[in-house]
C-alpha cells in the first residue's frame, strides 16, 4: 500500500528577505539633512554622499510619484523621464521612502531628518500606548498633542535658527496641521491654492536669501491613484500637468540654486477580488487574538490580546506567509525595517504592531467594515516593493 504524498505547505517569507530601506546613506530621511549640511546648518550630516552642495536648495514633493511610474510613463511626463538620470546626484539611482512607505511616515522623515522608529509615525494608524486606542496619523485623530508624539526639530526649524531663509509653499488648508507642525514647520508657511502658483513663489522664495532651503508639495496625484488606480486617464492627466509644473519651477531657478524633485511613495494597482484583497473582518483566522488592526492594506500593524502574540503570529505567518513578510515587533526592528535597530526610541516601541505585515505580492489586508472607504481604494501603497519603496531624487541646477 502506497503513503500518502507529504502535505507541500510553503515557507512563510523569511523576514531577512524583505528590501529594508536605505536608512543612513539613500532614504528620505537623509535628504534634508544633507542640503542642509551643505549650507553650513550646524549637526547636520550630509548622508547622501552623492549630492553636491548648493547655495540655495528646493525640494518639491510629489505625493504617491514613485521611481517605477516615471520610468514606465515616459509619454506623460517627457521632462520628468528626462531627468531620471540626474536622480541622486547624477547616478540616475532612486532613493528609499522608508518603511512603511506612506504619507505621514514620510513626511515626517523628510522634515525631520529621522527615521520612523526615532520620530514616532511608523504608520498610517497606530496604538497609542497612553489610550490603547488606534492614532491616525495623517488626519490626526482622535487628537494627540503633536509635540509630545513627535518631540525632535524639523531640519526646518534648525536652518532658520541657523541663519538660512526657510519656507514652505503648498496648500493653505495644510498650514496648521498638526502633521505639519510636527514634521514640516520653520521658516515661513506661504499658502497658494493653484499648483503654478506654488511654482512660482518657490522660486521667489529660492531667491529671497543668499542661503535658501524651500520645499513645495503637490497632492492630488496621489488622489489620483487611490480613486481611480495609476493604470487610469486620470491619474495620468494627473502626472502630465505635474511635469509640467517641474518644468514651469526649473525654468524660473536663481542663480546658485539645486531643485529636488523626490516624493513620499509610489503605488501599486490591486485588483477586485477576493485572490488579492483579504479581508480581516470576514476572515476568523486572522482576527483571532486579535484587539486592534492598525496600519494600512499593504502594510498592517497588528496588536494582539494580552498573551496572544506568539499565536498571533503564528496565525498570520500561516495564512498570508507566502505573500506578506510577517514579523514579530522585536524581528521587524533587528531587520532595520524602522532604522537602526538601536535607534528605536522608548516612546516609540510600544506604538509598532505586535505583529507587522507587508506585502509583497500585489495583496491586501483589507477591513470592509472598518475601512471602508480605505477599502475601495484602487491604488495602494505602504511596503517595501520597487513600486512604492522607490522615490526620485531628480535634479535641476542653475
Amino acid at each position: 500500500m502506497a503513503l500518502p504524498a507529504p502535505w507541500d505547505h510553503p515557507e512563510p517569507l523569511a523576514v531577512a528577505s524583505a528590501p529594508v530601506p536605505a536608512y543612513g546613506s539613500g532614504s528620505l530621511a537623509d535628504l534634508l539633512p544633507t542640503l542642509a549640511a551643505g549650507m553650513g546648518v550646524p549637526g547636520m550630516t550630509a548622508a547622501i554622499e552623492e549630492l553636491t552642495p548648493a547655495d540655495r536648495n528646493c525640494v518639491f514633493l510629489i505625493d504617491g510619484l514613485g521611481w517605477e511610474q516615471i520610468k514606465d510613463h515616459a509619454d506623460e511626463a517627457p521632462y520628468l523621464h528626462a531627468l531620471l538620470g540626474s536622480s541622486r546626484g547624477g547616478t540616475g539611482r532612486p532613493l528609499t521612502a522608508g518603511y512603511p512607505a506612506t504619507t505621514a511616515t514620510s513626511l515626517a522623515s523628510v522634515g525631520t531628518g529621522l527615521p520612523p522608529g526615532a520620530h514616532g509615525l511608523p504608520g498610517y494608524t497606530v496604538r497609542n500606548p497612553a489610550t490603547g486606542a488606534l492614532m491616525n496619523q495623517l488626519r490626526w485623530q482622535p487628537w494627540t498633542d503633536p509635540h509630545a508624539w513627535q518631540p525632535y526639530p524639523t531640519v526646518f526649524q534648525l536652518a532658520h535658527a541657523a541663519g538660512v531663509h526657510t519656507a514652505q509653499v503648498s496648500s493653505p488648508a495644510f498650514q496648521s496641521t498638526p502633521l505639519t507642525k510636527v514634521a514640516l514647520s520653520g521658516g515661513t508657511f506661504h499658502g497658494r491654492l493653484t499648483g503654478e502658483e506654488r511654482m512660482d513663489l518657490a522660486a521667489e522664495q529660492l531667491a529671497a536669501g543668499d542661503r535658501s532651503l524651500v520645499y513645495t508639495y503637490y497632492a492630488e496625484l496621489d488622489g489620483a491613484g487611490h480613486r481611480y488606480g495609476v493604470a487610469s486617464d486620470t491619474w495620468r492627466g494627473q502626472l502630465m500637468y505635474v511635469d509640467r509644473l517641474v518644468q514651469r519651477l526649473a525654468e524660473q531657478l536663481p542663480p546658485r540654486s539645486a531643485l529636488y524633485v523626490t516624493a513620499d511613495h509610489g503605488m501599486v494597482d490591486v485588483p477586485f477580488d477576493d485572490e488579492h484583497r483579504i479581508d480581516f473582518d470576514a476572515d476568523w483566522e486572522l482576527r483571532a487574538g486579535v484587539a486592534l488592526l492598525g496600519g494600512e492594506g499593504r502594510a498592517r500593524h497588528v496588536y494582539a490580546l494580552p498573551g496572544a502574540e506568539n499565536d498571533v503570529l503564528t496565525c498570520w505567518r500561516e495564512v498570508i506567509g507566502e505573500q506578506f513578510w510577517v514579523a514579530s515587533r522585536d524581528e521587524a526592528i533587528a531587520a532595520g525595517w524602522f532604522g537602526r535597530p538601536d535607534g528605536i526610541d522608548e516612546r516609540v516601541y510600544a506604538r509598532l504592531g505586535d505583529v507587522i505585515a507587508a506585502a509583497r505580492d500585489d495583496v491586501l489586508i483589507i477591513a470592509s467594515e472598518r475601512e471602508p472607504k480605505e477599502s475601495a481604494m484602487v491604488g495602494n501603497h505602504g511596503s517595501m516593493t520597487p513600486a512604492e519603496q522607490l522615490v526620485p531624487l531628480l535634479e535641476v541646477r542653475s
